[in-house]
Formats: structure tokens, C-alpha cells, sequence
């Protein structure tokens, strides 16, 4: 029923089913994901007045409600770095224990999924921190961020080459090869890293 899509890797189906109502994905090497994208694959539609609220644990620090997904919504991005806040709730007993064991180097974190009736969804949403409920609630203001800090990251590349921002005028041209060399250069960064590097720029 559901899919899990962290940035970079590939694409997760491999649901654990703890109970009627809850499921969880194991997120094995956390300490890299910016990113992650939950959805519904489409086979299974939830039934009418249900939804399910999506949930973040961290081994040591307890979870974190991200969002939710419904028939309506059926598929959310969630940025994981930077927005941890750990909260506790019914929901989460359950998933307590399925979280895996946190001795190895590489730490294992869970996502979990609790399907339950649309109005108590939106209520537990409602609560949200707003940081969290701006990146959960507002996909065109989190796609206009991003956009913004790539096209930045263009302007600051090509301007190093040309002696600053204050070189730059309404009849400087810009080579071609240079915004291609931009390009490879932001794609390898991209696989390599994930988009991270783009909220640290000046």
C-alpha cells in the first residue's frame, strides 16, 4: 500500500506490517537523509474517512509526527534534517517496539505509519511546530525555496569566474560551457551528497 523514497537510494516497498493499523520502514544509514518521500503506491486506497499520520523515530531521541497522507494527498515530502522535535504519542507506543537496536555505527531509524480516522489526522496535524507544518503543508513554498537557492547557486558560480556580483551587467554574456560546467557539477554534487549543501551557501 505504501512507498518510501529516500533521496539517492532506491525505492522502498518493503513495508512491515506491526498491527491492522500501523506499519513501519526501516531507514538504515539515517545520519544521511535530508530527504524523504512517503506515498501510497495505488494499489490499496485507504478506506472512506481514513488517512495516516507519518512519523519519524531516531534512536535515542523518540519520534517526531511529519504529516499525513490520505486518498486526497496520497503522496508527501518530509525534510528530516535540521526540523527534529521528538514528541510522544499514542501512535508512537506502538511503533516503540519495532525501533531497532542502536549499537552499531550505522544507525537504523523507522518510519512509521498509523492509519486513522481523517478527523483526529488533522487534528494531531494541526499541532504541528510551524517549521515543520510550512515544509508538510506547503509543497509550492517548499518547491519555491528550493528553486530559489539552486538558481543562487548558478549566480554564485558563474559570478566567482567573473570577479564578483559586482561584475555583473544587463551586457555581460555568459559563456555556455561555463553554465554546463555548472550543471555536471551541481548534478554530481546532488548524488553525491543530497541537496543539504544548498541551505549552507551565503
Amino acid at each position: 500500500m505504501f512507498g518510501c523514497l529516500v533521496a539517492g537510494r532506491p525505492l522502498q516497498t518493503n513495508l512491515q506490517q506491526i498491527d491492522d493499523t500501523h506499519a513501519i520502514f526501516e531507514l538504515p544509514a539515517a545520519g544521511s537523509i535530508n530527504h524523504i518521500c512517503v506515498f501510497l503506491l495505488g494499489t490499496v486506497p485507504f478506506p472512506d474517512g481514513y488517512g495516516a499520520t507519518v512519523h519519524f523515530f531516531w534512536p535515542g531521541k523518540g519520534f517526531q509526527l511529519l504529516g499525513m497522507l490520505s486518498n486526497e494527498k496520497p503522496s508527501a515530502i518530509f525534510r528530516l534534517r535540521g526540523t527534529y522535535s521528538a514528541q510522544s504519542t499514542t501512535a508512537h507506543a506502538v511503533f516503540t517496539g519495532a525501533a531497532p537496536d542502536t549499537s552499531s555505527t550505522s544507525v537504523t531509524a523507522v518510519l512509521g505509519l498509523s492509519v486513522e480516522p481523517l478527523p483526529q489526522i488533522a487534528q494531531e496535524v494541526a499541532a504541528l511546530p510551524s517549521a515543520v507544518a510550512r515544509t508538510t503543508n506547503s509543497p509550492a513554498a517548499d518547491a519555491t525555496l528550493m528553486a530559489e537557492r539552486i538558481v543562487k547557486n548558478l549566480f554564485n558560480f558563474v559570478t566567482s569566474f567573473l570577479g564578483g556580483a559586482g561584475a555583473m551587467g544587463p551586457e555581460v554574456m555568459i559563456p555556455l560551457g561555463m553554465v554546463a560546467k555548472w550543471y555536471e557539477n551541481f548534478l554530481t554534487k546532488v548524488r553525491n551528497t543530497g541537496v543539504g549543501f544548498l541551505e549552507n551557501q551565503e
